[in-house]
């Protein structure tokens, strides 16, 4: 309380009663209240309103601002599974909360070092890669931009155990990244050097060991698993992203694998009834 009073005698212009008597003897008038400027309140940042789950499932959220652009989608087959849309959920609103606190602190720093400003973007779309009893495939093509050169871009993978309703990557369905590596022997390398080919117009040396024409290890891919029966998973995409198989300008490499009986081998045991190799699913 008596914090708040000087508080109070302090902005009435005042010095209590001592001070007054004094300024009396001395003859001179108590001074006038003084005003104390208050700076307005920083304005509230304004949220485009977000989409919600529509009936069937899907959502696509898009939100601008001066600071960024963010775009968020995911079909019906996957946000009609109630935990596995809140899941996607969850990591819609965490991405644009980086996005949001990122894009703010560039502006800031772009402002204070007297550079214009390139707005961040944000952008996913998951896309349904296969549903088969008890699992569902999907992939997220992703891009982002944070005022470089240019953006990048990629691909990540989830599959959703049906029966546990759990999420994993694809690569946790296999014994290891290595003996999946080694179930393909040269199939990937083959089938991405043949791609490297095309887009060059050379060939590619097979032995060559430089970061843009030798073969990614599969730690530095992304994998996919897919059906073309709908009843098992029996077909692999492996994902090189930007600059992991050549140059930005190349952009990025998938090869089609079918599963095999090698690859069949590396799966886990209490997977294993979810696979068939080609053309026995």
């Amino acid at each position: 309380m008596v914090s708040l009073l000087a508080c109070a005698a302090v902005m009435a212009g005042c010095t209590g009663p001592a001070g007054d008597e004094q300024e009396r003897q001395a003859g001179t008038p108590a001074p006038e209240a003084t005003a104390v400027a208050t700076p307005p309140p920083a304005p509230e940042p304004t949220e485009t309103p977000l989409a919600v789950r529509e009936t069937g499932g899907a959502r696509a959220v898009t939100e601008e601002t001066d600071d960024y652009l963010f775009s968020y989608a995911y079909p019906a087959v996957a946000g009609s599974v109630a935990p596995l849309g809140d899941l996607l959920d969850r990591q819609l609103e965490e991405r644009r909360t980086e996005l949001a606190t990122s894009a703010a602190q560039a502006r800031r720093e772009a402002r204070a070092d007297g550079f214009p400003y390139n707005k961040h973007s944000y952008q996913a779309e998951w896309k349904l890669v296969a549903d088969i009893p008890g699992w569902l495939s999907l992939s997220n093509e992703f891009s982002t931009y944070s005022g470089g050169a240019h953006g990048i871009y990629g691909v990540s993978s989830l599959v959703w155990d049906k029966d546990a309703a759990e999420a994993m990557e694809a690569i946790e369905l296999f014994t290891s990244p290595q003996a999946l590596e080694d179930a393909l022997g040269d199939r990937f390398c083959d089938g991405l050097n043949k791609q490297r080919e095309e887009r060059r117009g050379d060939p590619v040396d097979p032995e060559a060991d430089d970061l843009f024409n030798k073969c990614p290890d599969i730690d530095e891919l992304v994998v996919l698993v897919g059906s073309g029966s709908g009843r098992r998973f029996d077909r692999l995409t492996l994902y090189a992203g930007p600059y992991v198989a050549g140059p930005y300008a190349e952009g990025d490499f998938r090869v089609n694998l079918n599963v095999d009986r090698a690859v069949l081998q590396t799966v886990k045991p209490r997977y294993r009834d979810s696979f068939a190799t080609r053309g026995r699913a």
